[in-house]
């Protein structure tokens, strides 16, 4: 299989499905995507997944192409409204190629929170706990058996000081930290220190508060590094200007905050598209990223890059809840289809495409910005979906598209104005 499909965003809708069909070496086929036709969900399905339920709402679901992921070349699944992120991820693929990206996970790692309240003795407390920990853990693993057999379940207990006094007494936090295997384990961790929280109250000699997992997964990370080569850069032998100004752009979000939130969003950009197309949690990855970025008392880059002299060299560092059983895959079948397109069977390999689409999306949007800008390529792709929302079919969604983009008048009544004139005189004809 080879994610390298040139010209593949000019073929028509049921094009672009054969041939992903054919390269899927028969796990998938054409019939496979009706699972995103209409949204790929039911509303008796979706009636089941959440309260209140009046219908369902749809997002375009896309494959970003040419990527290459530790050795494996990979399709990547996005849902996104966005115009030019799937354009831009599959672009800054293609430059990395044909080394591609590089990935290392960590355990998978999930961190409840159970909070102990109005502690009698706080010095005596940490002792007790400490010493209680083996017990505790012993217990904690038995409520999941088949978690612990497979090499997962409860792996740690860290109790830590939070106040000697204040308007709740002497506070303790104990984490529980949990090997959650191929489960994104929200559930799990909760409950878990649900289950434990009074008798770890007991030990401490206060009140059990709180007991919920924390959505700072920084014991579940994905590292992803890229290299691209001077000449993959430019096409005019710029290759090493441009590589130094994208440099100097990842310094400037290195050294104001103003700016790495920006940066942020834009690798949030390509690993949103890909939780949401494979049915994950991705508020919950969002609030761990923002504050993994903030881990150090100031607001970070989770991706900076440098210039070598083999090239501009990228890291990303996130972390990354994700899972490929439970949670929407139960009940939504255009998520299962994603994960099938994308050939996973893993959260570490789901964690793998999601860190490389977003250092691909950070490696685009900075290379834009380093040269013609961020509106060009986003402000043709925005063309084009006016020009659709216009009325414009066919060919004549290109030929009002290139008219909005060169006159820079990118607006909907334009769009229709472009329309009638083109339509006019297609029917003169």
């Amino acid at each position: 299989m080879t994610s390298r499909l040139p010209g593949f965003y000019r073929l028509p809708i049921a094009e672009r499905r054969k041939r992903l069909a054919e390269l899927a070496d028969d796990k998938i086929n054409v019939f496979s995507f009706k699972a995103i036709d209409a949204g790929g969900l039911t509303l008796e399905a979706a009636d089941g997944m959440i309260e209140n339920v009046i219908g369902t709402y749809a997002l375009p679901f896309a494959v970003a192409v040419n990527f290459v992921i530790d050795g494996i070349e990979a399709l990547v699944p996005m849902a996104v409204e966005e115009p030019s992120i799937v354009a831009a991820a599959s672009n800054a693929a293609r430059m990395a190629r044909p080394a591609g990206f590089f990935s290392t996970m960590s355990a998978p790692v999930m961190i409840g929170q159970i909070q102990i309240t109005h502690v009698a003795d706080v010095d005596a407390a940490m002792i007790a706990l400490a010493d209680a920990t083996p017990a505790l853990l012993a217990d904690a693993r038995r409520l999941v058996p088949r978690l612990a057999e497979r090499g997962g379940g409860p792996v740690a207990l860290e109790p830590r000081l939070l106040a000697r006094s204040g308007p709740d007494g002497a506070m303790i936090v104990v984490h529980l930290h949990v090997d959650c295997r191929d489960a994104m384990g929200a559930n799990l961790v909760n409950t878990l220190c649900e289950a434990l929280a009074e008798q770890v109250a007991r030990v401490a000699g206060g009140r059990a508060g709180l007991r919920i997992l924390t959505n700072l997964t920084d014991g579940r990370t994905v590292t992803t590094r890229v290299l691209i080569p001077d000449a993959n850069l430019g096409d005019e032998g710029n290759g090493a200007e441009i590589k130094e100004a994208i440099v100097a752009a990842s310094r400037f979000a290195e050294l104001d905050p103003y700016r790495a939130a920006t940066h942020n969003k834009g690798i949030m950009n390509g690993v949103d598209a890909v939780l949401v197309a494979t049915g994950q949690d991705w508020r919950a990855v969002e609030a761990g990223a923002h504050a993994y970025a903030a881990r150090s008392g100031a607001y970070r880059p989770l991706a900076v890059w440098r210039s070598t002299p083999e090239g501009l060299a990228g890291e990303l560092v996130m972390p990354l809840a994700v899972g490929t059983v439970g949670g929407a895959l139960h009940n939504h079948p255009a998520a299962r289809l994603a994960l099938e397109l994308a050939g996973v069977g893993h959260a570490d390999r789901l964690a793998a495409l999601a860190g490389a689409a977003g250092l691909a999306t950070n490696l685009a949007a900075l290379r834009a910005l380093a040269t013609e800008g961020i509106q060009r390529g986003h402000m043709a792709l925005h063309a084009r979906g006016l020009a659709r929302a216009a009325g414009a079919t066919g060919e004549l969604v290109e030929l009002v598209a290139a008219e909005l983009a060169a006159c820079g008048d990118v607006k909907l009544e334009r769009a229709r104005e472009v329309l009638a004139r083109l339509g006019e005189r297609k029917e003169s004809k």
